[in-house]
């Protein structure tokens, strides 16, 4: 009988050992780092911001025809100037709940990537949001590790149909002021129910690499953790891919790295270069772990599709569909009550686009699109609309005006001449992003050798300097605020005073949100009818917002995290502590525990329409538990619903959250429409991990589920009644 067909996978496989056979040892060092040489390196980031210019090249070995790997960074789009699509950054898909449309955009970014050159891709962050303050923060999809995952993996796939999607940062990474520093404690059970799960599921989705962290975990670094980058990633979840170090400063030590399991240390020639070969002769650095981390580049490389992709990509008119796409979805709808008196008297929005209307804000009239660390995306000039563009357009012609709120006087008059006023306020890159502290890279540059001989004794302080260098361009200052970690979630004061004065001017007023981070809004929520989240939109964000405000489309979007009443009501946050200890309670599950309701739950999200869940049904199968729900819509817009299913554990083996999230699904509804939608609920999500047997276990009992629109729904109740059960590592 003749043998079976190769598959891709073992063709693939096939074709990197017969490559690792021919590739010499100084080769193989050699595709352990990136192909750029430190200082000239460096020099193009400082005269060329090189990161927005050209991808980084890494493994070209063109004697064996290897055109090596090009990386690109792209969260909320590849960051490389000349035309690319810039997406709502991963928060604000969060708050859009949607797999589908999360996919397409990975799919849209590779495509746009590959326009570039670039076949390596890093825009799956999937950092749990621990604290909503992380400078970060917009980077990732929220506070809840299934809704990461799901997301993530859905990001993962899209990319890897045509590029290597790296998945970052592996792992507990959700502090940026002190990421060079801190050391992050956390128990075995923590980590694996709360701070991996998403990094798990994107590892099984397909994902080619993942990117190790800066921080320390339990004592040891991120970039060279056995436990982390080969006991967890590689044996017990079976990645096949190749972990490649956060850029520049990733590595401490290169031999005791690559040991733990880290394969390429990216951009530059840095410290692996010099240490390994020595590593390497004296046995320090045993030939299999080089081979191993050796074959896993070759894999990656090989699996890259081949072929080119048109510059005509680039903010193709189905990209920029996605964006606005996204943008719509994303919008949180947090409050809408009548700005009249009287039981009768309807909700503001959506508001007459033929009724005057006064725009006010200085956020209303720019591109505000995030922060401008290695996410930062270059537009074309002209490309982003803004909110105030968005707003003229879908308005009748002269019914919108603007102020930008700089002169007290001037916004409330003009709040007061119409028949409605909307702000838009907020934050933006100088209140919150990506941060570097020099004090914290300058150990790592000293490792470094120097560019000249003659600078001897002179290095240490040369390389202080550099690192001064190096931060500015992360750590930009604004205001009594600083790009970076937010300790105070308020709006800055002058925000609020304005929001005070034009409601005072007119009791028709609707603020919109602008950012990525939680804002807390107790001290004025209430004095104002309707608030709008719209978060960082992308470059279609001033339409979508139109749409919402003028009642084309009904807000769908649903909170990725819980807006708390209080910042005590959070977890513990110093953006400069040295060592921190991660627990189960954060969030939703935090406020569950201590009795602390919400302002705004996680899930939560208002609609223009009335959705209403009925009539499920739930069945225990042998690994996981289909449930079934109607879904109507029983007004008269169509809208999208989000159905959330949480569970409530048996809670007798041992203390767990009161209620955690378990699985979702998003449908769209036509007025008066019921839909049946099926979910599938892995055992998993149900379980709890025993640090004694290291397993995932399903704890004997009953399990209800409940089936709501958000955290604090009781919705409707199921119940399951389960067998202990091992579901493995």
């Amino acid at each position: 009988m003749p043998a079976p067909p190769e598959t891709h996978q073992q063709s693939i496989e096939r074709r990197a050992q017969e490559l690792l056979a021919q590739v010499s040892l100084a080769e193989k060092l050699a595709l352990l780092e990136g192909d750029t040489d430190f200082w000239p390196g460096m020099v193009d980031i400082a005269s060329r911001d090189a990161s927005h210019v050209h991808p980084w090249p890494a493994g070209a070995l063109p004697r064996l025809g290897l055109a090596g790997l090009q990386f690109v960074d792209g969260p909320r789009g590849v960051v490389l100037k000349g035309g690319a699509t810039t997406f709502p950054p991963p928060i604000a898909r969060g708050a859009c709940w949607d797999v589908d449309l999360e996919e397409r955009i990975g799919e849209a970014m590779a495509r746009e990537a590959r326009s570039f050159g670039a076949n390596w891709l890093a825009a799956v962050c999937v950092n749990l949001l621990r604290h909503p303050g992380w400078g970060r923060a917009q980077e990732t999809y929220g506070e809840d590790p299934v809704l990461l995952g799901a997301l993530g993996a859905a990001m993962t796939r899209g990319i890897q149909r045509h590029a290597v999607a790296c998945v970052k940062h592996f792992a507990l990474n959700s502090i940026d002021s002190s990421r060079f520093l801190v050391d992050v404690q956390v128990s075995e059970r923590v980590l694996h129910e709360l701070y991996l799960p998403h990094f798990r599921a994107c590892v099984e989705a397909g994902a080619g690499s993942v990117m190790s962290a800066y921080n320390q975990v339990n004592g040891e670094w991120c970039g060279q953790h056995p436990a982390l980058l080969n006991e967890i990633l590689k044996l017990r979840w079976g990645f096949r891919g190749f972990v490649v170090t956060d850029f520049i400063f990733g590595v401490r030590d290169g031999v005791a790295a690559l040991r733990a399991g880290q394969d390429l240390e990216m951009p530059f020639r840095m410290i692996f270069a010099g240490c390994l070969a020595a590593a390497v002769a004296d046995g320090r650095l045993p030939q299999q772990r080089l081979d191993d981390a050796v074959l896993r580049h070759l894999r990656a490389q090989l699996a890259v599709p081949p072929g080119s992709y048109p510059t005509s990509l680039r903010g193709c008119a189905e990209h920029r569909a996605l964006a606005r796409e996204a943008a719509t979805k994303s919008i949180v709808l947090l409050q809408n009550e009548s700005a009249a008196s009287g039981p009768s008297a309807p909700p503001l929005l959506p508001l007459d686009p033929t009724r005057s209307l006064a725009v006010i804000g200085s956020l209303a009239a720019v591109a505000n699109l995030g922060d401008r660390g290695s996410s930062d995306t270059r537009p074309e000039p002209g490309v982003v609309v803004t909110p105030l563009q968005g707003l003229q357009a879908g308005a009748a012609p002269g019914a919108v005006r603007y102020a930008s709120g700089e002169r007290l006087a001037e916004a409330t008059a003009l709040a007061a001449s119409c028949d409605a006023a909307l702000l838009v306020l907020g934050l933006d890159w100088r209140l919150e992003g990506e941060h570097i502290h020099p004090g914290d890279i300058a150990p790592i540059l000293r490792q470094i050798p120097p560019p000249h001989h003659l600078l001897g004794r002179w290095w240490p302080p040369v390389a202080r300097a550099i690192a001064a260098i190096t931060s500015y361009g992360s750590a930009r200052q604004g205001g009594d605020f600083a790009a970076g970690d937010r300790t105070n979630l308020e709006l800055p004061a002058e925000q609020v005073a304005l929001i005070e004065a034009v409601r005072a001017a007119n009791p028709r007023t609707v603020v919109v949100l602008m950012g990525g981070g939680a804002i807390l809004i107790e001290a004025w929520r209430r004095a104002v009818p309707a608030i709008l989240l719209l978060w960082y939109p992308g470059e279609r964000g001033g339409e979508s917002l139109a749409d919402v405000v003028f009642g084309q489309v009904s807000p769908s979007g649903r909170l990725p995290f819980a807006i708390p009443t209080s910042a005590d009501h959070l977890p513990d946050f110093e953006p400069r502590a040295p060592q921190v200890r991660y627990d189960l309670w954060h969030g939703y599950r935090r406020l569950q525990r201590d009795g602390n309701p919400a302002a705004f739950p996680f899930g939560f999200g208002l609609s223009y329409s009335e959705l209403r869940l009925s009539q499920a049904e739930a069945e225990l199968q042998p690994n996981q538990i289909r449930l079934a729900v109607t879904a109507q819509n029983a007004g008269l817009l169509a809208s999208e619903v989000v159905v959330q299913v949480y569970a409530e554990p048996p809670g007798v083996v041992l203390e767990r959250p009161e209620r955690s999230l378990v699985g979702f699904a998003r449908a769209a509804l036509q007025p008066g429409a019921c839909r049946r939608l099926q979910l599938l609920i892995p055992l998993r999500q149900l379980a709890y991990f025993d640090e004694v047997s290291s397993h995932f276990w399903l704890e004997a009992g009953c399990h209800r589920l409940r089936v709501g629109q958000h955290s604090e729904d009781g919705g409707v109740l199921l119940e399951i009644n389960c067998e202990a059960k091992d579901l493995g590592p």
